[in-house]
């Protein structure tokens, strides 16, 4: 799967989802993987392809915020923060995010999109283009994180110590990571699969980690399929915070879900943001929400 989702290379334009949702219609859960798989071996893999990191996930990282863990280059103190973008397609946000200090590493099923990503980054880390940064002034020298691409199943677990070889704190273990982002992961997988998508973020995490969602698309009618398959903000809210499987039908279901009881999830809302910049795809609706462990003991609500 990928992180970027659009109807061609570089386009930044509203996607076209015809041709995914087709590749994706008549093939059952355990078959999806191979779908997105199949499209990258098949050169097109420009069907989700942004063109850039994310202009949302840029400013943040800039921001300073307290909400998500700063690497030694921004103020803090201790090793670099680890993070992990599911999907990572071309891998965008994650040499973004090395490139402001991080350890980043992307996660791809498709062994031809890791090896794409790969080129990317080579290219990017030896001579950054200007999108990497909102503030090249003052980020562009940041000392830079590692860059590492696995091909894995985000549902299994097989790929999870390949993650973590070669960095500061490799002691054979996995000890989770600090900072997980979705963009059009989540949107990537059939709604059965939410609750386990849910899950496994639970796992993945360190006890003091956050989770960072781009949420896309919301413009969509819940009754269209995808992928991208729709979402609200209640959906993420249903998974996180009520335990529950996210497949929320209508509108009316999905608003109501958003003031439901913080209770049965194994997450909090940590923070509920509108981004001044996004992608063009997005038709001016995304979110970024970012949520913590429950054992984080932070405030649960975030509204």
């Amino acid at each position: 799967m990928a992180s970027n989702t659009a109807s061609g290379p570089s386009s930044g334009a509203p996607s076209t989802p015809g041709r995914i949702v087709s590749e994706f219609s008549s093939r059952a859960r355990e078959e999806q993987a191979g779908g997105w798989s199949a499209l990258w071996d098949s050169g097109q893999g420009g069907l989700w392809d942004r063109g850039k990191p994310s202009p949302a996930l840029v400013d943040l990282v800039e921001s300073g915020t307290e909400l998500i863990p700063k690497p030694d280059g921004m103020g803090s103190g201790g090793r670099r923060p680890r993070v992990l973008v599911p999907g990572c397609g071309k891998g965008y946000d994650v040499v973004m995010l090395a490139l402001h200090g991080y350890d980043a590493v992307g996660l791809d099923v498709s062994r031809t999109g890791v090896e794409t990503a790969r080129v990317y980054a080579a290219a990017q880390l030896a001579a950054p283009e200007e999108y990497n940064f909102a503030r090249p002034e003052k980020y562009a020298a940041c000392e830079r994180g590692r860059v590492k691409f696995v091909a894995g199943d985000f549902f299994a677990k097989d790929w999870e110590t390949e993650c973590c070889s070669g960095s500061d704190d490799d002691d054979g273990g996995f000890a989770g990571f600090d900072v997980i982002y979705d963009y059009t992961f989540l949107c990537a997988l059939l709604p059965e699969m939410r609750k386990d998508w849910a899950c496994r973020m639970s796992e993945l995490l360190s006890p003091s980690g956050v989770l960072v969602c781009l949420e896309f698309p919301l413009y969509k009618d819940l009754k269209l399929l995808g992928p991208p398959w729709p979402l609200r903000e209640g959906i993420y809210w249903n998974l996180l915070v009520a335990g529950g499987d996210g497949i929320l039908q209508d509108e009316d279901a999905a608003r109501a879900a958003a003031q439901s009881p913080s209770s049965g999830g194994s997450f909090g809302r940590l923070g509920y943001i509108k981004p001044e910049r996004t992608y063009e795809a997005s038709r001016g609706t995304d979110m970024l929400s970012i949520w913590g462990l429950n054992t984080r003991g932070r405030s649960q609500s975030g509204r």
